[in-house]
């Protein structure tokens, strides 16, 4: 089976990737590029007019329809630049929550040839103003709970704050809504149309490792990272034996928030086919069973930590969810033993799919899905034709197959660079060709990737690199851990040495002792945490689920080393 489901994958992918094939690639001096699609994101946008009145978003028990949408895009586009004079190139930053107002202005920018902006909407105030002063907006459109916390920020600077679900006259002092504006008419004359190279986008990275950094993209990067996803969703497709042109229009469960690129892997191919988007503000599990049963969802999209509790609900409520047809999630290594369990509680119904992108690739890069992501849990799966991989040794040189190495990527997906910070883009840039430093470890074997640990985030114990991954990965299959997050600790003589954060199940008994035991009978004897810290609160996450790692390392340096 293993055999014959790679083959099929490299079958059905060779064929929509071949000449004259709709996701055909063509080389370039800085890698891959898709010769067919929209060539920025205004096409994009316009070619969704043909959906008319499908339904697009739903959100509080309304619904907008793509007309509708696009109306109300290019409607507000014609006011930035009519009613602000922002130019073409300026910035718009968005900071709310998944309301369908954060898509009207991510599309009005795309549609004025602006850059849109996304603030994580989690940010504190002091967050958000040093967002604000790197990117330096034209405008900031905000909700009700941000605009308390951007007001004053916008005052000092004499930046426009335009509202959302605001009600009249209860925003800061000459804050003007959104709702106000989408009900004039658009003005006359047609909006500038931008070019495939210029900026669509600044958006933060998350900063589990350190400060965010502002990483801008091209509209040309962002169709990439459009064909990609509509690459992978045909070649599952393709694989389970249905025709991509007959396959009906998806309903989607979003979870991820709209500020991290994981949601654009989502929305970017649903609006391509008129699907719908069901929307959460906050995630809550019983609450995403009820939208799935209400709304016939068939695709679940989130991060591992939303699946598992989405799983654990239904179980608990002995919820079928007969509507779902799909369970994907990235933004965070899935365990793996996630497609194992979706295999077995749907029978086959549902099909379970993971991949890897970054903020730096506008979101997924590689997907690995049915079959074959049963067979190799661990992997992330292949790379979509629009962008090349290398397994890089500390020379930068090609590594063998199925050695470990930094990751790197090119093609037509990949980032600008960073926003005002010339050194981090030179060195994430290291190599000539356009190669991107991920960051991240990585094997290939047989074209299948699996990414085995952030590279700053090895511990090196006594000279022998321990891969948090693979020992996060153990504990994951202990029976009574819920939750847990390896990282290294200070040793006066070894360097570091393996620390371990476990958060149990409900109801049982995680053992230090007991789980150092666990991992001692599946990995060599270095690998073995020292400090097995077991602790019931949750472990400290950003808003797409990644656990911030600098916290629990500050919780965890006052340990004296194991004796």
């Amino acid at each position: 089976m293993t055999a014959d489901s790679r083959d099929l994958v490299t079958r059905v992918q060779a064929a929509l990737s071949a000449p004259g094939a709709p996701f055909e690639a063509v080389p370039g001096p800085t890698g891959p590029r898709y010769r067919h699609g929209p060539r920025t994101l205004r096409e994009f946008l316009d070619s969704t007019r043909a959906h008319g009145d499908l339904t697009f978003l739903v959100a509080d028990g309304g619904r907008l329809g793509y007309a509708e949408h696009h109306a109300a895009a290019t409607t507000l586009a014609r006011h930035l630049l009519d009613r602000y004079g922002l130019r073409p190139g300026d910035r718009v930053a968005i900071a709310m929550p998944n309301l369908p107002a954060w898509q009207t202005a991510f599309w009005a920018a795309q549609a004025a040839g602006l850059v849109a902006v996304p603030l994580n909407a989690w940010w504190t105030e002091r967050e958000l103003s040093l967002a604000l002063d790197d990117c330096a907006p034209g405008v900031l459109v905000v909700d009700a709970e941000r605009a308390g916390r951007t007001a004053a920020w916008a005052a000092r600077h004499g930046v426009p704050l335009l509202t959302a679900g605001v009600p009249a006259g209860g925003g800061p002092d000459g804050a003007e809504r959104l709702e106000d504006l989408a009900a004039l008419a658009a003005g006359p004359g047609e909006l500038p149309a931008p070019a495939p190279g210029d900026d669509a986008t600044i958006i933060y990275t998350s900063g589990t490792t350190g400060r965010p950094k502002g990483v801008t993209a091209g509209h040309a990067a962002w169709c990439a990272a459009l064909a990609g996803a509509r690459f992978f969703a045909a070649s599952s497709l393709r694989c389970r034996g249905v025709d991509p042109a007959q396959a009906p229009p998806q309903t989607a469960l979003v979870t991820f928030p709209f500020f991290h690129v994981a949601a654009f892997t989502t929305l970017l191919p649903l609006m391509a086919a008129g699907g719908t988007a069901v929307l959460m503000r906050r995630w809550d599990a019983p609450a995403a069973l009820a939208l799935i049963a209400e709304h016939r969802v068939t695709t679940f999209s989130g991060v591992p930590t939303t699946a598992l509790g989405l799983l654990d609900a239904a179980d608990a409520a002995g919820d079928a969810m007969p509507s779902l047809t799909l369970l994907s999630t990235g933004g965070a290594p899935a365990p793996p033993g996630l497609s194992r369990r979706v295999a077995e509680r749907f029978a086959g119904r549902v099909e379970a799919r993971n991949g890897y992108g970054l903020t730096e690739t506008c979101g997924g890069v590689l997907a690995h899905f049915g079959a074959r992501y049963l067979a190799e849990p661990g992997s992330v799966g292949r790379p979509s034709p629009g962008v090349e991989i290398r397994i890089a040794g500390p020379d930068g040189s090609e590594l063998a197959e199925g050695a470990v190495g930094e990751l790197w990527v090119r093609g037509q997906a990949v980032f600008r660079g960073y926003r005002g910070d010339a050194g981090a883009t030179a060195a994430a840039f290291a190599a000539e060709g356009g190669w991107f430093r991920t960051g991240d470890l990585a094997r290939s074997r047989g074209g299948e990737v699996s990414v085995v640990d952030r590279l700053k985030d090895v511990v090196i114990r006594g000279g022998e690199n321990v891969y948090c991954g693979e020992v996060e990965a153990v504990l994951a299959g202990h029976p009574a851990v819920a939750d847990a997050a390896v990282l290294g600790v200070p040793h006066p003589l070894l360097g570091e040495e393996v620390a371990a954060v476990v958060v149990p199940r409900p109801g049982a008994a995680a053992d230090a002792e007991e789980l150092r035991a666990h991992v001692a009978g599946e990995l060599a004897a270095f690998k073995v945490p020292a400090h097995v810290l077991v602790r019931s609160e949750p472990l400290p996450r950003n808003p797409i689920g990644k656990v911030v790692k600098p916290v629990l390392r500050q919780q965890l340096a006052a340990l004296p080393p194991r004796t």
